[in-house]
């Protein structure tokens, strides 16, 4: 029985709560899946930051490097923060740290799933935002450059980060249009109309539509995107964008699935891969049981699937699918709901009803 390493980063303010009931299923399923996960805690954030004065470890790092996938929860305390005064963000430190140049974001409504769209009967959406997580207007995050009267940020986009990109893109359109999940349709995001950035991040997309002869490749500016999100939005399959406007647009998604609480992500790139829930660490409501569960129990269904693929190992895929199901069920369902979806359940029912659908 193959054994996978898996770092385990329990975050801020809920982040523990809701990581403790996601490794609980993961344990389940492997039991049964046979193979076998072995969990690493790596400490860091912004609460050990305030106990010990440091925010991420090196041996922190070490066990993420070391790691075959790694699980993060939500991470930072608007409170705590470090002297220049900017937010402590070790999931950024990591995916600069990895070179996790592809955040996929997916966006998925299914029947029954509360949404502020008007969609009709039985209508549903399945799209995933590829948000590029290294560069772009992130490049000089914690770096800018501030005077008396301006201030400063540096918009990088290069090819060494951007064609693997693109290549990550039109590959998993074409996996999704395998799968029957999509037609096999990619979306450049961008403003090329106004920036030379832009339209050179363009260009190189454009380079690799030519070797996607069997996938649909299109541009859309990211103000029109954000329109078309919101009125049309079963008209994307795959979108890929700049690492700011993808943060943006990554919240819009979310907020169609009906908020944050629903929003998986992961971080990936050649070597290494993070999945985190899209949401913050609400300290506001730490420690009363009552946060969401789900989309750091989505983020771990991603994991599954990333494994498998990486390793081979259908159970993993097959494990993947079925808690990613038992969550769309439970929310389909609309009985056992955290406040933030409209229900009064708990964050431990939740789990317990998501479990109660593996079955």
């Amino acid at each position: 029985m193959k054994t996978f390493e898996i770092a385990v980063f329990q975050g801020d303010g809920i982040g523990p709560e809701i990581m403790a009931p996601t490794t609980d299923l993961l344990a389940e399923l492997a039991a049964g899946g046979g193979y076998d996960l072995a969990f690493n805690d790596a400490p860091a954030g912004a609460a050990h930051y305030r106990e010990t004065g440091e925010s991420f470890p090196a041996a922190s790092m070490e066990t993420a490097r070391a790691a075959d996938a790694i699980l993060l929860s939500a991470m930072g305390l608007p409170d705590v923060r470090y002297p220049d005064g900017t937010e402590i963000s070790p999931q950024i430190d990591l995916r600069k740290a990895l070179t996790l140049f592809a955040g996929v974001r997916p966006v998925t409504i299914r029947p029954g799933q509360p949404t502020p769209l008007a969609l009709t009967g039985g209508q549903s959406v399945d799209f995933v935002l590829i948000r590029e997580s290294t560069e772009g207007l992130f490049y000089t995050q914690g770096r800018g450059e501030v005077e008396a009267n301006e201030a400063r940020e540096t918009l990088r986009i290069t090819r060494a980060i951007s064609e693997p990109l693109f290549r990550f893109a039109f590959d998993l359109a074409a996996s999704r249009k395998a799968a029957g999940r999509g037609p096999g349709h990619v979306t450049c995001v961008d403003k090329a109309n106004v920036f030379r950035a832009f339209a050179f991040f363009r260009e190189m997309f454009d380079a690799e539509a030519t070797r996607h002869p069997d996938i649909k490749a299109d541009h859309a500016y990211v103000d029109a995107t954000a329109l078309w999100m919101v009125e049309k939005p079963w008209m994307f399959d795959v979108m890929v964008t700049e690492n700011m406007f993808g943060d943006i647009l990554s919240d819009l998604g979310a907020g169609l699935m009906g908020g944050l609480g629903l929003a998986p992500s992961a971080d990936i790139g050649h070597d290494h891969a993070v999945f985190q829930p899209c949401h913050g660490s609400a300290p506001d409501i730490a420690g009363q049981g009552i946060a969401n569960p789900m989309a750091m129990i989505l983020s771990a269904a991603m994991m599954l699937d990333w494994l498998g693929e990486r390793h081979g190992v259908d159970a993993m895929k097959a494990d993947g699918a079925r808690l990613r199901d038992a969550v769309e069920r439970v929310v389909a369902e609309r009985r056992v709901l955290t406040r933030d979806l409209g229900g009064s359940a708990g964050t431990a029912e939740v789990a317990q009803a998501v479990r109660g659908a593996l079955a």
